[in-house]
């Protein structure tokens, strides 16, 4: 004859089970909408153990929002191998993939939810944010950014999460045209910015020296070629 034994778990195994357990249900819900009691259920434990772990549901909303900011910031990270293009198009997968599975826990770790204000969230909105903006810098080679560049990556990094956002309201746009279209995005905020400044001229032919024909930067100029072609913008 077996027995069930309910193994106990030490203080960090119970903290990180319950901060994942509050994560997934943040994945589907708005955080204001999940109860402590909620999370207790779902962790097998009573309400007032959830307590004896975390003051209260800020404190655990904060951890799991910190570790949600954590994985977001680890999709920007790519081996530097291959065509940027194709790199940032990875990223981009990977981002959208992350975004698509925790949608109302993204949301609310960049719009803001139970924690909207508090420094510790927004802190760890600006890690995110300062995490993609120092891959792309790296992924380009460059350690010393000159000014245009510096607007230009964080325009973007920005772009992407404001388009992620507006595409988690009604997902109408299929999401890998979306992921195709920030890649383009970033290689047309960079040639709008070349075309005012050398130094930036010379970032962009860096850039492009290695891509493919059939790679994602190409392909931009393709349809820019194609616009032009119909008389939609000049030849």
């Amino acid at each position: 004859m077996t027995t069930n034994v309910r193994r106990r778990m030490g203080v960090e195994e119970r903290r990180q089970q319950l901060i994942g357990v509050a994560l997934e249900l943040f994945s589907h819900r708005s955080p204001d909408e999940v109860s402590i009691d909620e999370i207790a259920a779902a962790a097998g434990i009573s309400r007032p153990l959830v307590y004896h772990y975390f003051p209260g549901k800020q404190s655990l909303y904060e951890a799991a929002l910190r570790r949600a900011a954590d994985e977001l910031a680890a999709r920007f990270q790519e081996p530097h191998e291959g065509p940027l293009g194709e790199r940032l198009q990875r990223v981009m997968e990977r981002y959208f993939a992350f975004v698509e599975e925790h949608g109302p826990g993204f949301s609310a770790l960049m719009r803001g939810g139970p924690a909207a204000g508090s420094s510790r969230t927004n802190a760890m909105i600006d890690e995110v944010r300062q995490a993609a903006y120092e891959q792309i810098l790296d992924h380009l080679g460059i350690t010393d950014p000159p000014a245009r560049l510096t607007l230009v990556v964080r325009s973007w990094v920005s772009l992407a999460e404001s388009t992620a956002l507006l595409w988690l309201d009604g997902r109408e746009i299929p999401r890998a045209e979306l992921e195709l279209q920030l890649v383009h995005d970033f290689a047309a905020l960079m040639a709008v910015s070349a075309a005012y400044d050398p130094e930036m001229a010379a970032i962009v032919v860096a850039m492009l020296a290695g891509e493919p024909a059939d790679g994602p930067f190409t392909e931009l100029a393709s349809r820019l070629g194609a616009l032009a072609g119909h008389g939609i913008i000049p030849a």
